[in-house]
């Protein structure tokens, strides 16, 4: 256990040091970062207090209203999707903190948190919806990108039971 909260520690230092100016603003790590689309986000999304990528331990942030929440199983994308087109348009990001879902509309902040067996909360990210699926299995609500995944510690295990919570604007 000492050895994963020193690993989610030092992301959490990474998140820190990779988001220039804290919170917010068109630098902070979406795929809508890409050259591409770079300054093309809406004044909504740039003004936002929610930024994706690793939380803290204590996932349940007062200032943040939640508006549902989901259970069910996670995966993540493959690496070599590296560039291609999303549904909303986007290149897929690896290093960006965004999702797949076949309902959230586009845009939409979602805090994953990743449960172990017993339903125990282990890590939590906030990612940003820019994509549409799973496709295949529907026991699967949402598939991460790489970096989401690796903040979640689920590259190994590739599907893992999460909790899904809808963020308000």
């Amino acid at each position: 256990m000492n050895r994963r909260f020193s690993i989610f520690v030092a992301m959490i230092g990474l998140a820190i040091a990779l988001v220039p100016g804290g919170c917010g603003g068109e630098d902070e790590p979406t795929t809508a970062s890409s050259s591409a689309t770079s300054g093309a986000e809406s004044p909504a999304e740039s003004d936002s207090a929610v930024v994706e990528g690793p939380v803290e331990e204590d996932a349940s942030s007062p200032d943040v209203a939640v508006t549902e929440v989901l259970e069910g199983r996670a995966s993540y994308y493959a690496d070599s999707l590296a560039g291609n087109s999303t549904a909303s348009g986007e290149p897929y990001d690896p290093q960006a903190y965004t999702a797949a879902s076949r309902d959230l509309p586009f845009g939409t902040r979602v805090r994953v948190t990743r449960l172990d067996g017993d339903g125990q909360p282990m890590a939590s990210v906030i990612v940003r919806v820019n994509d549409r699926g799973p496709h295949r299995d529907h026991s699967r609500i949402l598939d991460l990108s790489r970096a989401a995944a690796e903040a979640l510690d689920m590259i190994r295990a590739g599907v893992v039971d999460i909790r899904a919570e809808i963020l308000a604007d």
